[in-house]
């Protein structure tokens, strides 16, 4: 049997994408910081910019530490790579930075709001120094500045 080289190029890289807690309010918790649009919409526009960027995506949203962690494990041999808003799991969460920094693919961090310009609490992040990337204070932008980091960051470090 012979592998078909050029259709493995130009499959597409695959990003799985979690959402952390409390983002399933989006539209309707505190739209100065973190926007109008609804997870839903901000989902539309991440999958029509990987579609742009020949990326396939899987993305979820929970509230819950143990299951961030259980994706990033479970997931870890489909993903090329992830992007994860941990919410405030950013500011404490040693758990789910041990499974970031356990698993091989590069995760990029994300952030609606600018963590730095916020409550002394969420200018910490646990999470940052285990991943490749950290997007923030964008809102939606934050999530496409990162698909496109991330294409560009797997297509030049095969």
């Amino acid at each position: 049997m012979t592998i078909d080289m050029s259709q493995q190029m130009n499959d597409p890289l695959r990003v799985f994408i979690i959402h952390g807690p409390n983002l399933n309010l989006l539209g309707s918790r505190d739209p100065e910081q973190y926007g109008t649009l609804t997870l839903s919409k901000v989902n539309t526009a991440i999958r029509k910019m990987a579609r742009e960027l020949n990326l396939e995506t899987r993305i979820i949203q929970t509230n819950h530490e143990g299951r961030i962690i259980d994706l990033l494990h479970r997931r870890r041999k489909w993903a090329d790579a992830f992007i994860i808003n941990p919410g405030a799991f950013t500011h404490y969460s040693y758990a789910i930075r041990d499974a970031i920094d356990a698993i091989h693919p590069p995760v990029v961090e994300v952030h609606l709001s600018n963590i730095y310009e916020r409550e002394d609490f969420r200018k910490i992040s646990v999470i940052k120094d285990v991943c490749i990337a950290q997007f923030y204070g964008k809102k939606v932008d934050s999530y496409l500045e990162a698909l496109e980091y991330v294409a560009s960051h797997l297509t030049s470090n095969p």
